[in-house]
């Protein structure tokens, strides 16, 4: 079994190397995606670490915008591209942080090797207000001047926007664990169809929903268990997770995930060492004395 852990990241990289830090194991290797309008130079010295690989092909990721899904597509094909087999490309951003020993995390891989793990609710019946973000037109990977009085002119001119080949909308969180091939299915699928960039390419964050929705419209579907073992917390409102602090750790410890998100070094530090004692240090330690 091998796994590649790939990192979205442009923030700071002393965090990374701690998550990775924390990580490290024999059947691990990391990929690190800097975003392509940060200087990448800051991350370099975590190349000193086993197993850790940048991305070449950076891509300047725009939030909400479909860079983000560019971004990750290039990243599939590079790791992919290596000739490794990895078992699972797990996908995570530079400000999230394990919640179990690398040992314990390797068994859960090694025991579901097959599964499709990410997060999704039935856009249409379960989650009616992300219907917007496909349904009206968003410029949200460009920058220009403007731009928000020609979006509304769009949408006031425009009918509601179809989703190409009547597929039905499925989304939540852009973190996933995927084998490669089905990874690869979804890029290939997206890639090859002109309809399904054009749709995706106007729609508002689309990273969180176009995986999921290629997947449950596929043959693959049975494969896909709806959860990506990432503690979240979304009580804040917004379209920003809540950033996790130490008040936070007693329902992180309870809550049986493999990562959690989002935190940093300023609001998090507390959190970040109430971690590293109380579930990674210990649980470690009496993972080798069983």
């Amino acid at each position: 079994m091998r796994i590649a852990h790939l990192i979205l990241t442009y923030t700071d990289p002393k965090q990374t190397e701690r998550m990775i830090k924390n990580m490290e194991h024999k059947d691990f290797d990391f990929y690190i995606h800097v975003d392509q309008k940060f200087d990448i130079n800051p991350h370099l010295f975590l190349k000193s670490i086993p197993n850790v690989y940048f991305i070449n092909n950076r891509v300047d990721v725009k939030w909400a915008g479909y860079n983000t899904v560019k971004a990750t597509f290039e990243c599939i094909k590079e790791i992919v591209n290596t000739g490794i087999k990895y078992d699972f490309i797990n996908f995570l951003s530079g400000q999230d942080y394990p919640l179990k020993p690398a040992s314990e995390m390797a068994l859960f891989f090694s025991e579901n090797i097959g599964k499709q793990f990410l997060s999704y609710r039935d856009i249409k019946n379960d989650w009616k207000e992300g219907l917007i973000r496909m349904e009206k037109y968003f410029l949200s990977n460009y920058s220009f001047k403007g731009k928000n009085t020609i979006e509304n002119i769009v949408n006031y001119i425009m009918p509601k926007r179809k989703m190409p080949y009547n597929l039905h909308p499925y989304g939540k969180s852009m973190f996933w664990m995927l084998s490669p091939e089905i990874a690869m299915y979804v890029v290939n699928k997206v890639e090859q169809d002109k309809k399904l960039i054009n749709f995706f390419s106007l729609c508002w964050a689309s990273d969180e929903f176009v995986f999921q929705t290629i997947l449950l419209n596929s043959i693959h579907k049975q494969k896909v268990v709806n959860n990506n073992y990432r503690y979240i917390d979304w009580s804040l409102g917004g379209a920003n997770p809540k950033v996790l602090d130490e008040s936070d750790f007693e329902k992180i410890k309870q809550s049986n995930m493999l990562f959690t998100r989002k935190v940093n070094k300023d609001v998090s530090s507390k959190l970040l060492d109430l971690i590293d004692t109380k579930l990674l240090t210990l649980l470690t330690i009496f993972t080798w004395v069983t």
